[in-house]
């Protein structure tokens, strides 16, 4: 299912690794934990007026053309108010303002919330996560995002062709041949039904994966509680390695159609929140691989332009 190039340098081994069907690249380079580059936690001071927290949420986040926000258990899910995709929705988990930790019930009513906004478009949707500042999150209240889009990202896309093409080339499943891979590896973790496995080719540091027996988010309802139990197994697994930042991304094929794809969630390790560790970098350039960019090119060129008279 994959191939490595492995390389011996004067302070160690170096790898290429490479997915044979989507020709998903890495490299690993063991050596460079040596930096110590992680440091320890540092949770950055709560902020005044955090529009996340229950006294606001209800308040000043936007609301479905029904003016309605969904509510399951602690969770509350909005239209996006900067969205970047077709349907871009947010979902506050938790009353508090941060936590550490999370319990299953607070993770799959989000789960829940997510998919009941997400479900009605029928098209490609995602349910991501980034939790703290060095993972990209740009509020400190924990959150999920949702998106509901006319074409998949650039990894569902390369996934769905592998997927096509092992079939046709092999007559069975690719995401079967990759479960009995995974299952009889070093790289297995946990799991059945949904099989979590540290990815062999990681897009990300330490990137886990939990492969669902399904391909679109219309199927997804009895999976969820299992789902967030796998996530927080790997969220404890992070924290044992001494790491608490992360970014989340679950991806759906479109409802109705045939392409061989399952269903997958993706987890990968971020470093420590520290002073000088906010980062521009989240989900959707970490693992959906499409930069989300701020500046218009044309609007760059003006200014420019202007600034040189």
């Amino acid at each position: 299912m994959f191939s490595v190039t492995e390389v011996t340098t004067p302070r160690g081994i170096l790898q290429y690794r490479e997915e044979n069907l989507t020709g998903l690249r890495c490299r690993i380079s063991p050596d460079r934990l040596l930096r110590n580059i992680d440091q320890t936690l540092h949770i950055p001071v709560i902020p005044v007026g955090c529009p996340f927290c229950r006294n606001a949420v209800l308040e000043v986040t936007p609301t479905f053309p029904d003016g309605s926000r969904i509510q399951i258990g602690e969770s509350v899910t909005f239209p996006n108010l900067y969205p970047f995709g077709e349907g871009h929705v947010v979902t506050v988990i938790t009353r508090e303002h941060f936590t550490e930790t999370f319990s299953r019930q607070q993770i799959a009513d989000a789960l829940r919330g997510q998919t009941h906004a997400l479900m009605p478009a029928r098209i490609y949707a995602s349910i991501n996560m980034n939790f703290l500042p060095s993972a990209g999150a740009s509020l400190l209240h924990p959150h999920m995002q949702g998106l509901a889009e006319s074409r998949p990202s650039r990894i569902v896309e390369q996934y769905i062709s592998a997927s096509l093409a092992y079939r046709k080339n092999h007559m069975r499943s690719y995401w079967d041949a990759v479960c009995e891979d995974e299952r009889a590896s070093d790289r297995y973790l946990f799991g059945d039904e949904i099989l979590w496995s540290a990815h062999a080719v990681p897009v990300g540091e330490r990137e886990v994966r939990g492969i669902l027996p399904i391909a679109s988010i219309d199927k997804f309802e009895p999976y969820i509680d299992l789902l967030a139990r796998g996530i927080l197994e790997v969220l404890s697994l992070y924290r044992r390695l001494g790491t608490h930042a992360f970014n989340m991304s679950l991806f759906f094929d479109k409802a109705g159609e045939d392409n061989g794809f399952c269903a997958f969630c993706s987890l990968i390790s971020r470093i420590n929140p520290n002073p000088t560790s906010t980062s521009d970098s989240a989900f959707m350039e970490r693992l959906h691989l499409e930069p989300v960019i701020m500046t218009l090119p044309e609007d760059l060129g003006k200014f420019y332009k202007k600034e040189r008279k």
